[in-house]
């Protein structure tokens, strides 16, 4: 009959402990392992280790364990809705979802005056360069003058076509 359960209620978690967990994630709209590691860097200031992933999540989905400090954050958030001041689109509660994404505030005026910005420092560069008086006999390496070359062809006696 279990079967049949979850496929009326999909929403019904046998734990309730794990129902506040799933009910949190719901809340922030995130998956209940990134709700873990939420948890973990609030409980200890510091990202869930890579060695340790593989064992909490096989602990919390298969055997059910869940952490005390797990709890803890779970009630804390369900507590934030319940007062009305939780704001699931807190950046903080998206630091492991590639998925999200959050405007930068006047973004598209910054980005249009850094791309200026460039544009001026490029476009000055170019500018000095050319009107540096260097005159070069080509544009790629080695760049001989014109004068060098004719001083160099006048000491052979060959005479360049421009000249």
């Amino acid at each position: 009959m279990k079967f049949l359960d979850v496929f009326v209620h999909p929403d019904r978690e046998e734990d309730p402990e794990r129902g506040e967990v799933a009910r949190a994630a719901n809340l922030l709209q995130i998956g209940e392992f990134q709700l873990l590691q939420l948890a973990y860097r609030k409980a200890y200031g510091k990202d869930l280790e890579e060695a340790h992933i593989d064992r909490l999540f096989a602990a919390y989905m298969m055997h059910g364990d869940l952490p005390s400090w797990a709890l803890r954050y779970a009630r804390h958030i369900v507590d934030l809705d319940n007062r009305g001041m939780l704001t699931d689109q807190d950046p903080t509660y998206h630091r492991y979802d590639s998925d999200y994404y959050s405007d930068v505030p006047e973004g598209v005026p910054k980005f249009i005056v850094a791309v200026g910005l460039l544009f001026a420092v490029i476009g000055g560069a170019i500018a000095i360069g050319h009107f540096s008086g260097y005159k070069s006999n080509s544009v790629l390496p080695p760049y001989f003058e014109k004068g060098e070359l004719d001083q160099k062809n006048q000491n052979r006696g060959v005479k360049l076509q421009g000249s």
